[in-house]
């Protein structure tokens, strides 16, 4: 099968965008779990990005991991396919944390700015920081949980393992898909309990994110909606971006990452909306790689790993020990994030134990790189 390029190029794309997405994140003073707060009490206009990407970036991550087991399940046995999965997603988020997402845990410890780990030991001050560095890592793990139940799905329903086709338009029946994305909101707890896991479940979206990996398996892998989607995709593009507008506009200022918030239609509109005109966009633009796009390709997923200690680490240490101005701040992690991750990046993966603790890489995969 000839390797479809816009889908690399919008993977390692989209994967860019989350990197500049905590970037603002981190700094946001919107009320959104996890930064270290904002400067002030103002309006931080610059917090406008995350409005824009936090509906579609990360549903549409797993409509192309939906896409990729797709295609991977054609070349592969489910054994050896399943086995790949495991060693690239479950090895990082496990046994990473405790050999290098620990540091990342140790600046989210501070950034909570709690004295509970004063008098704890240090045994267990190192494996809180390990489980509290799992931070991005959430992606991977319910990745290979949907590898799992996706190869349940094909042992129960092996007649039917085919990409859907339904004989009327393309868009006609894609569009309504998106009343799934409300739908999936919908499972989220929308008053979580203090002191409960209700929190987490709402971080892990277990129940919403499996919806658009199981459609990039079974509808958007097909060719048929791909060249649909790129006939389409300026009319697609431009009613995203008027219902994003509309969005950003009706509601800058409220906390974007509570549950009242994601299943409200508009962002439910918007979110699909953009999931269908990225993939239009890049199948029609996109279909091409060079140099720099084929070194996107195999280290975006190694980016995405390593990035969130920079941003941690250097974001954490502006803030409280220096007195640069924001915008210095600003600029002086974003430009860290997209120089000390991909050197970080590099430096680990040829350390031959810890290439495969980190990023779940052999020595098979780092030969062929």
């Amino acid at each position: 099968m000839t390797r479809k390029h816009w889908i690399d190029n919008l993977r390692w794309v989209t994967v860019l965008l989350v990197l500049l997405y905590h970037v603002v994140y981190f700094y946001n003073n919107k009320g959104v779990f996890g930064g270290v707060g904002g400067f002030g009490n103002g309006p931080q206009y610059q917090d406008a990005l995350m409005y824009i990407l936090y509906p579609w970036f990360m549903p549409l991550l797993f409509l192309l991991a939906g896409m990729g087991s797709r295609y991977a399940l054609e070349r592969k046995s489910a054994k050896e396919w399943f086995k790949a999965r495991t060693r690239k997603l479950l090895v990082p988020s496990t046994i990473g944390l405790f050999v290098f997402h620990w540091m990342t845990g140790y600046f989210n410890t501070h950034v909570a700015g709690t004295d509970v780990m004063v008098a704890v030991p240090q045994p267990i001050k190192y494996l809180m920081w390990a489980i509290s560095g799992i931070g991005p890592l959430w992606f991977i793990q319910d990745l290979w949980l949907y590898s799992l139940i996706l190869l349940l799905i094909r042992k129960i329903k092996f007649k039917t393992d085919k990409p859907i086709n339904i004989h009327i338009p393309t868009l006609v029946w894609l569009l309504p898909l998106g009343v799934l994305f409300w739908l999936g909101e919908q499972t989220l707890v929308f008053n979580p309990r203090p002191e409960s896991l209700d929190g987490l479940y709402n971080l892990y979206k277990p129940l919403f994110y499996i919806i658009p990996f199981l459609m990039g398996y079974y509808v958007f892998s097909k060719d048929k909606v791909h060249e649909a989607l790129a006939k389409s995709w300026m009319p697609l593009m431009a009613a995203a971006v008027i219902s994003g507008a509309v969005l950003l506009i009706t509601t800058f200022g409220e906390n974007n990452a509570v549950p009242q918030y994601l299943a409200t239609p508009l962002n439910n509109i918007y979110g699909w909306l953009m999931c269908l005109a990225m993939m239009g966009w890049f199948k029609a633009k996109f279909d091409m790689t060079n140099a720099f796009a084929q070194y996107m390709t195999r280290s975006s997923f190694g980016l995405y790993i390593v990035h969130y200690l920079v941003v941690a680490s250097l974001g954490y240490m502006m803030k409280h020990y220096t007195q640069l101005p924001p915008v210095a701040i600003y600029a002086i992690l974003t430009v860290a994030v997209f120089t000390l991750s991909p050197l970080l990046y590099e430096l680990l993966r040829h350390i031959p134990i810890v290439r495969w603790c980190v990023f779940g890489e052999n020595k098979e995969n780092i030969n062929k790189s």
